[in-house]
């Protein structure tokens, strides 16, 4: 528990002097609680000697009394009150930056790790991980530390008046500090099981989510919900098990203050008996043991959660730990936008897909890649945009090796059009400007006009206002794609990738897609994956894939007249696209 408390305490980082400030208060604010409790005890022993002649009150004492309970109540709300401002909002702000932190880590490795980590993994750390430890971390630093501060501040207290009854609450503090040892263990044990069950939770819904198209088409509703029924029954199981198991310990925790508070209240009687201690101090302590162990009792439920927070913690570091893509990288700007790949090899795992690829792209000149399914053309362009560092070989901009520049600097040169298009559950507006965040509403719509979308988007509703769902569910292929190239076109880098940007398009929309293309690429390095005639025939240079290696290169005139994989590809599209009904 206490390397719990103390990785809590590095985690709130420099906001950590806000936390000791904070046990300052709770030190003060257990003092003005049990300060009261002394004082009506030494009131109520002035009366005792009052009755007995010895002193004589006046009704200025029931003054001095009544100030003196003002002062300790206010100055009990007021310590309560600076203990929640300094410590309450930590949380908050401390998950904010770490989501911040993770976004930017996710940016910045290579595509293989969402490959290897499950979606329902890595939505939980950003979302239900941390939202739990935005609810609960400063709670826990409070209920735990506050605990234990006020239950031996109390302790300090009852010390000067009976060091048997203070000694009997220690030993009740120790015996309980021994249950929630025992307590900890099932919890650390429990914990990572409890966050994989939460885990797949999310994992099954986002699953159902995505796939409810399908589920639909094919009447399978029971049958897909039963990957989510069955995450809800494992979840609620484990949440059972670890309840029964909590509940020995936990009796014993509860047991080992209760029998301590008896305890003070016992030796208090004997000793007032023995005429060790006055009425009114045995009063008091006897209304102390009734107090004295309210915040510790509390702990039991802090130790589970604890637990919980270690093992987002621990994902965490697990995270952070990853190794980054541009770990080494520098910002620089590139002089030149020629491309060149030289030996470039690059493998999923231990499944080759580019081998020995030596190829220049010279700047401002387009360059086609074509090939079969599964040749490595999208990765060839995905390396070239750095989502993944290829496993041999180097590729260079301007004579740069990719590898010396950190991503964002590297994709400050590059736009990328892809023929999945993901626009943002946000403002058409908004996702036109990611491409360029500071642009001014007239380059948004010059770059609209452009990219031939400016008419239907005035059309909406809203204009550019208009919220798309997310991933531009509520959008058109052909609506998206010329978004996407608006994007493009805003960012108006150098060097523009279009993968397969008008392949899923309806012949209308892809007269307006090519205008659009034509406009973005001028004057710009380009690379076009794509396979009709018309975006690829009037291309610079063809290089043609197979089974990831390099197998022609060269202008589509002087690829059909040889022959190999191009004249095989375009004897098969001439037969694609002259097809009729019979």
């Amino acid at each position: 528990m206490l390397k719990t408390m103390f990785r809590m305490i590095r985690w709130t980082g420099k906001r950590r002097y806000r936390l000791y400030w904070g046990f300052l208060w709770s030190f003060l604010q257990t003092m003005f609680t049990a300060l009261p409790i002394m004082g009506a005890a030494y009131v109520l022993n002035l009366m005792l000697e009052d009755q007995a002649g010895s002193v004589t009150l006046t009704p200025v004492w029931a003054l001095y009394l009544l100030l003196f309970m003002i002062v300790m109540v206010l100055g009990r709300f007021l310590f309560s009150y600076l203990r929640a401002v300094y410590q309450e909002s930590i949380g908050h702000e401390v998950t904010a930056d770490t989501r911040i932190q993770i976004g930017d880590l996710f940016k910045r490795v290579p595509l293989g790790f969402f490959g290897r980590n499950r979606t329902g993994h890595l939505a939980g750390a950003v979302t239900t991980d941390l939202s739990f430890m935005e609810m609960y971390a400063m709670k826990m630093v409070d209920t735990v530390v506050g605990g234990y501060i006020s239950t031996f501040t109390m302790v300090l207290c009852l010390l000067p008046y009976s060091p048997h009854a203070a000694l009997v609450a220690i030993l009740g503090i120790v015996l309980s500090a021994l249950a929630l040892r025992m307590l900890g263990s099932y919890s650390h044990r429990n914990a990572p099981v409890h966050q994989e069950a939460q885990n797949d939770i999310i994992t099954s819904v986002l699953e159902f989510a995505r796939g409810i198209p399908v589920v639909k088409a094919y009447g399978q509703e029971g049958a897909s919900m039963e990957s989510i029924r069955q995450a809800f029954h494992t979840h609620r199981r484990i949440n059972v098990k670890i309840e029964k198991e909590f509940v020995p310990a936990n009796c014993l925790h509860q047991l080992a203050l209760k029998a301590a508070s008896v305890g003070v209240t016992a030796v208090s009687a004997i000793l007032t008996v023995q005429g060790g201690l006055s009425v009114p101090v045995f009063l008091m302590l006897a209304v102390f043991s009734f107090i004295l162990f309210n915040h510790v009792e509390q702990i039991n439920n802090a130790t589970h959660v604890l637990q919980i927070i270690r093992a987002t913690l621990d994902k965490q570091d697990d995270m952070k730990r990853v190794q980054l893509i541009d770990e080494d990288g520098k910002d620089m700007q590139v002089k030149a936008y020629s491309i060149e790949l030289n030996q470039v090899s690059f493998a999923y795992e231990h499944r080759e897909v580019l081998s020995g690829i030596n190829v220049t792209i010279p700047e401002n000149t387009t360059t086609a890649i074509v090939g079969p399914s599964g040749s490595g053309k999208t990765t060839l362009c995905h390396l070239i945009a750095r989502f993944y560092d290829v496993d041999e070989g180097r590729i260079s901009i301007g004579g740069t090796d990719i590898r010396q520049m950190t991503c964002d600097s590297l994709l400050t040169n590059i736009s990328m059009v892809f023929q999945q298009v993901y626009l943002f559950h946000d403002t058409i507006l908004n996702n036109i400007k990611f491409g360029k965040p500071d642009a001014t509403m007239d380059e948004v719509i010059e770059a609209a006009k452009q990219a031939r979308c400016h008419k239907f988007i005035t059309a909406l509703p809203d204009g550019y206002h208009t919220m798309v769902g997310e991933g531009g569910s509520s959008l058109s292929g052909g609506e998206k794609q010329r978004i996407s190239i608006a994007r493009a076109m805003l960012k108006d880098a150098p060097i523009i990738i279009l993968d397969e940007a008008t392949a899923s398009v309806d012949p209308e929309n892809e007269h307006y897609l090519q205008e659009a293309i034509s406009r973005l690429t001028r004057g710009k390095t380009v690379i076009v994956i794509a396979h009709r005639l018309a975006t690829i025939e009037k291309a610079d240079q063809i290089i043609v894939l197979d089974r990831g290696r390099l197998v022609q290169r060269g202008t589509h005139e002087q690829l059909a007249a040889a022959d190999g994989v191009y004249r095989r590809f375009i004897s098969i599209r001439e037969k694609a696209e002259n097809w009729s009904i019979a």
